[in-house]
C-alpha cells in the first residue's frame, strides 16, 4: 500500500503534508504535489495533514489513475522537503470538482 495525491490538490497546493513526511517522498509540479510510491513508507500521516483531503490510500478504489500519474510524476518532478508557499487564490480551489480537466499541469515548479 501507498498514499496517493489527487485532483483535489490541484491548483490548492498547501503543502502541509511535506512537513509531517518521515522519508521525503514529496515531489513538486506546477500547481500540485505528488507522491512517489516506491519511497511511501505507509505510514498516513501525510493524510490528516491535506487541508484539501487530496491525500488518500491506494486500497480505495478509482485511484489507479492517480498511482500511475504520481509515480510518473514523482520521477521528473524536483523532490521537496520543505513546505512552500500556498498559492494566495488556494482556498478558492478547495473543493472545486473538474479540477483536473481545466488546470491539471504536468510542468516543474515555475
Amino acid at each position: 500500500m501507498t498514499y496517493v495525491v489527487t485532483e483535489a490538490c490541484i491548483k490548492c497546493k498547501y503543502m502541509d503534508c511535506v512537513e509531517v513526511c518521515p522519508v521525503d517522498c514529496f515531489y513538486e509540479g506546477d500547481n500540485m504535489v505528488v507522491i512517489n510510491p516506491n519511497e511511501c513508507i505507509d505510514c498516513g500521516v501525510c493524510e490528516p495533514e491535506c487541508p484539501a483531503e487530496a491525500i488518500l490510500p491506494d486500497t480505495e478504489s478509482g485511484l489507479e489513475k492517480w498511482l500511475e500519474l504520481n509515480a510518473s510524476l514523482s520521477a521528473t518532478w524536483p523532490n521537496i522537503t520543505v513546505k512552500g508557499p500556498t498559492p494566495p487564490d488556494a482556498d478558492d480551489f478547495k473543493g472545486v470538482e473538474g479540477k483536473f480537466d481545466k488546470y491539471f499541469s504536468d510542468q516543474p515548479p515555475s
